[in-house]
């Protein structure tokens, strides 16, 4: 057994964390409450060159519409304040929304859990025509994988050109994960947003692990 705690089964003996608000009236649960995130943050090392944090209970919502149909394309930005991002595999972000290209008339829209309802409702009375809108918040997480050699444990992961060359900050691929599958997006040279579905989210933190087991591994709150 390894002595990183991060790689260790020991974990899995941490108290399941309470129920934690999400917006009015609502409580959820990170799919990973079980591992003890808290108690690991303060067990592994602090310089180790792969850092991993989940960003649990965020608000996410599909959109589907026409990218040539201005109205709706200019409803949404007048909403958001962000334009709609219609170039393949691109994405935009402001400081607490991120909207990711999936497919040429599908995007994935991330918010604060406790905006979400608002801009759900913002949105739906903005657009027009053809369109749907759909609350997918339960069904998904994110983790987020840094450091020097986050490329390095990506690269185990992810049949994906990872050079800065192919995939720069901001591009999104929906792509397998191991057995699995994510929303991959690079935000920075050495910082990935992990989309992944709440089902595999215990599968990916698990390969995650034993993939940093040759660099040293830390968990962050």
């Amino acid at each position: 057994m390894s002595d990183n705690p991060a790689s260790s089964k020991e974990q899995y003996k941490a108290p399941i964390t309470d129920w934690t608000g999400v917006a009015d009236g609502v409580t959820g649960r990170s799919p990973l409450a079980h591992v003890g995130f808290d108690e690991l943050a303060q067990m592994t090392p602090s310089d180790a060159p792969v850092q991993l944090r989940e960003y649990a209970l965020k608000g996410h919502l599909t959109l589907r519409c026409n990218p040539e149909d201005a109205a709706q394309t200019a409803a949404f930005e007048a909403v958001t304040g962000l334009a709609l991002p219609t170039a393949p595999l691109s994405s935009v972000a402001s400081s607490d929304t991120t909207v990711r290209w999936i497919a040429p008339d599908e995007w994935l829209i991330s918010v604060p859990a406790s905006a979400l309802f608002s801009l759900q409702q913002r949105l739906q009375d903005a657009l027009t025509g053809h369109c749907a809108l759909v609350d997918v918040s339960s069904g998904l997480t994110v983790f987020e994988l840094s450091g020097e050699r986050a490329v390095d444990v990506l690269k185990k992961c992810v049949p994906v050109d990872l050079h800065q060359r192919h995939f720069p900050a901001g591009k999104v691929v929906s792509t397998g994960f191991a057995k699995a599958s994510c929303t991959l997006r690079r935000l920075n040279d050495e910082t990935f947003e992990l989309v992944v579905r709440r089902s595999f989210a215990d599968y990916i933190w698990l390969w995650l692990q034993d993939a940093s087991l040759e660099y040293g591994l830390r968990v962050e709150n």
